[in-house]
């Protein structure tokens, strides 16, 4: 089940335009868009380790800029299209609580949440609905996403044939692995 789809997307990673589709899913991702862009930027890497630091870059900098997007959703938007949102992936009832916590503990939310695997777009979206200092929810988002990205890059750069060995040996462990850590993030927020 997952051969297939490992490699086309180690095919895509070496295609021309593999970065500006990465960069297209990581700024969905933070605003409304449910794959993370660790699908795109694993595969990119083990294909192109000497373009490491540019992909974890541009990641970054597409990710904090969809999290605007995804900020402006909750503060502009949240009655219509934030709700939607927030609604569809099971987060509606969490929201008020969210917004206290915000009071309390805005940043650290924002730099714990940024590295989980917790859907950032619930971050981002709450961040503007809790009407979080957005300066700040910028510079936090620019740290935990770059933290995040810059680490897998890291990893990968330097461990990334080993890494490429035990990912295509262990494909279904990991896929399922993956889809787990994904299910459990949707979860965690639920139940918070």
């Amino acid at each position: 089940m997952f051969r297939g789809l490992y490699d086309w997307t180690l095919r895509l990673a070496g295609h021309r335009h593999a970065i500006r589709s990465m960069a297209a899913i990581s700024f969905a991702e933070s605003s409304f868009f449910p794959i993370p862009p660790d699908v795109m930027i694993v595969p990119m890497i083990l294909a192109r380790r000497d373009q490491a630091w540019l992909i974890a870059a541009v990641c970054t900098v597409s990710s904090v800029a969809g999290g605007a997007l995804g900020y402006a959703i909750g503060y502009f938007l949240y009655d219509t299209l934030g709700q939607w949102l927030m609604n569809f992936y099971g987060m509606s009832d969490g929201i008020e609580q969210f917004r206290a916590w915000y009071d309390k503990w805005g940043a650290a939310i924002i730099l714990v949440k940024g590295l989980t695997p917790i859907p950032f777009k619930l971050v981002t979206i709450a961040s503007g609905f809790a009407a979080f200092n957005f300066p700040l929810f910028l510079a936090c988002a620019l740290v935990t996403r770059g933290a995040r990205f810059f680490l897998i890059a890291a990893l990968l750069k330097r461990f990334g044939q080993p890494i490429q060995d035990f990912i295509e040996r262990r494909l279904t462990l990991v896929g399922l692995l993956f889809l787990a850590a994904l299910a459990g993030g949707f979860a965690v927020v639920a139940l918070v």
